[in-house]
């Protein structure tokens, strides 16, 4: 399995990375934001994102983005195709992801929201801390972004105060006690 930074030759991979989104969501019955296979090929194209592959099998995936002019990074979008799960794949793409991130952005602040307890779990081995939404960007762009998630309406009649998922920050200025070492 190679976990690597996804760049435009992997766009081949974009329809299925989304369509593998997608299926999750419904599954999972969770809110998760919809994307476009030509907004993930921007991710690739900036050389904003990781891939896993199996051979030339997709296996898994995750994006960064950036906001309040690279003051916050978000990791979004990690994702691992079924025939992958309970492997510890999604952990391995974290990981790669948000040692990426830091040395691309170095004092960025790291952020992502989830409603998953693993991605929570992860995130937490990685040093991140559940905050409120306050302690996140403030950029309205990044807020739209979950006008396709089925609770944004959650969201919006919090002011962007809470929803279901839970936010979760890493502050490069802090060092976390929970960090773990690979």
């Amino acid at each position: 399995m190679d976990i690597v930074i996804a760049k435009i030759k992997h766009s081949k991979y974009a329809t299925i990375i989304c369509d593998t989104i997608a299926e999750s969501a419904k599954v999972r019955g969770t809110g998760i934001a919809k994307r476009t296979p030509e907004y993930i090929i921007t991710k690739l194209e900036n050389e904003n994102a990781v891939i896993a592959l199996d051979g030339d099998k997709f296996a898994g995936f995750c994006y960064i983005e950036t906001w309040e002019h690279g003051k916050f990074v978000a990791h979004s979008g990690l994702i691992v195709h079924p025939d992958y799960r309970k492997q510890g794949l999604a952990k391995k793409i974290k990981k790669v992801v948000f040692d990426y991130s830091t040395q691309k952005f170095p004092d960025a602040k790291i952020f992502g929201i989830t409603t998953g307890l693993a991605v929570m779990k992860i995130n937490y081995e990685l040093g991140y801390k559940p905050v409120t939404f306050s302690e996140l960007t403030t950029d309205n762009a990044f807020w739209k972004g979950c006008q396709t998630c089925k609770n944004y309406d959650v969201l919006t009649r919090t002011d962007r105060s809470m929803c279901l998922c839970t936010g979760m920050l890493f502050d490069p200025k802090q060092k976390p006690k929970n960090q773990k070492k690979s």
